[in-house]
């Protein structure tokens, strides 16, 4: 059994489609610190949980990097989202014609030793909201190669684009790997 650390459901279904090993969600707050970059976050949030799971396990870290806004919201991507939402980050994009953003995940596996597994998607942001699927800013990217945002996409779809579905395949093939 592994554990996912997370209280996010969506993340779960997500990445549990993709591991499709036996993976159970587990509930334990930890602190998400400020920092430079997702990987400290990560980093931070296992060496947290170490001692207090038996057994190995996974968090998970994302942000949305807009280029014209020169990498914001980033790593702070789960306060800006609770502050302002989708409608505050296309009303600071309003006129705005480079529309370039990048979702980035970062999933940490501890099991003794921490290794972390990174995926990109690159994409835009759309000019309004568009779908109800998935959470977070999933509205408003649109992906490089479809027309449509990740919120009008169903998991499996989003999944081959998403950053979230990159880096749990790296997670995947190294726990292939290692059983």
């Amino acid at each position: 059994m592994i554990y996912f650390v997370t209280s996010n459901k969506h993340k779960y279904e997500e990445i549990s489609k993709i591991l499709q090993h036996e993976i159970e969600m587990l509930h334990i707050p930890y602190p998400e610190i400020q920092a430079n970059s997702l990987e400290e976050v990560v980093e931070y949030g296992i060496n947290y949980l170490k001692n207090r799971i038996n057994g190995p396990f996974f968090i998970e870290d994302s942000g949305l990097f807009i280029q014209a806004l020169k990498g914001f919201p980033g790593v702070f991507s789960s306060y800006v989202f609770k502050c302002i939402g989708n409608k505050g980050i296309l009303k600071l994009m309003e006129g705005v014609i480079d529309r370039k953003a990048q979702f980035m995940s970062v999933i940490g596996f501890y099991n003794g030793g921490m290794y972390l597994f990174r995926g990109i998607s690159e994409g835009k942001i759309a000019e309004e909201e568009r779908g109800d699927r998935g959470f977070g800013y999933d509205p408003i990217f649109i992906p490089n190669g479809s027309q449509k945002t990740f919120g009008e996409m169903e998991i499996e779809e989003k999944n081959k684009f998403s950053h979230r579905g990159k880096a749990a395949i790296k997670l995947k093939q190294f726990l292939e790997n290692l059983l």
